[in-house]
């Protein structure tokens, strides 16, 4: 484990490790299929608390057979309804942090993305799965609902009338189709995935830092507020952005032929 985070006692369910800009974060508990307990979301919150500024792109992936089979039910069992809202608020603190934390993050996904484990990778700003990846929301067949974001994110990606239908009919998306309608951006080949998300972490990291603060922070709230509100957002972030001096520098990098043109 890097120095930085000795002194934060992580759990043995959490691993991390340091690459150049790059920081990835695995879920390491894979008896349990990466069911995420208490433990696991803490320490999850934890790291997100103390990254350093000099990381660029964060990566979530899953020890084992599966990314996240989900909440880990044993202890959903003894909570009455006052602790169950006590505990989804818990829930939605820590992933409000993947998805307004310090840097992109990129979910690398395989296996079972079951509940809880699809509400962390909604979190997350790009989604890459292998060919064995599948999602389900099974918490309607469990006379349960979800409670870890699911409800906000998930119609985002795919719409209410798709999240409706995998909660009341159980149904599952298999990789292509899931890329098909929204859930994940990439589809890797096999043993690729990891790959993958190295090479996109790689253009993340090569942004201007304002261009992916905008993307990761402005623009969600700018899709969640009224039309007036959310075009002064756009322009103001625009006028913020354009002004940055590493913005003004790569322009004139443009117009005098330095950098490469679309399609390069």
């Amino acid at each position: 484990m890097p120095d930085h985070w000795q002194h934060l006692n992580l759990p043995d369910s959490l691993e991390i490790k340091v690459e150049q800009d790059i920081l990835l974060i695995g879920l390491n508990r894979p008896a349990k299929r990466n069911a995420i307990n208490d433990e696991l979301l803490l320490g999850i919150e934890r790291i997100f608390d103390l990254i350093p500024g000099d990381i660029r792109v964060i990566i979530l992936y899953g020890q084992g057979k599966h990314f996240s089979a989900g909440l880990d039910l044993a202890e959903l069992q003894e909570r009455n309804a006052v602790a169950g809202i006590q505990h989804s608020r818990m829930w939605h603190r820590v992933v409000d942090k993947i998805q307004f934390g310090p840097a992109p993050v990129i979910a690398v996904l395989h296996g079972a993305v079951v509940g809880g484990g699809l509400e962390l990778a909604a979190a997350c700003h790009i989604r890459v799965a292998a060919p064995d990846t599948f999602f389900a929301l099974p918490e309607g067949q469990r006379g349960i609902f979800v409670g870890g974001g699911a409800a906000v994110r998930v119609p985002k990606l795919i719409g209410l009338a798709r999240m409706t239908d995998m909660m009341l009919t159980g149904r599952v998306y298999r990789a292509e189709e899931a890329e098909r309608i929204g859930l994940v951006q990439y589809l890797a080949e096999e043993g690729a995935s990891m790959d993958t998300a190295r090479e996109l972490a790689g253009k993340i990291a090569g942004n201007a830092p304002m261009t992916n603060y905008a993307l990761t922070h402005v623009l969600p709230r700018i899709v969640d507020a009224g039309q007036d509100q959310a075009l002064v957002m756009e322009s103001l972030m625009a006028a913020i952005a354009q002004d940055a001096p590493e913005a003004k520098q790569r322009l004139r990098d443009f117009l005098e032929g330095r950098a490469k043109k679309v399609g390069e």
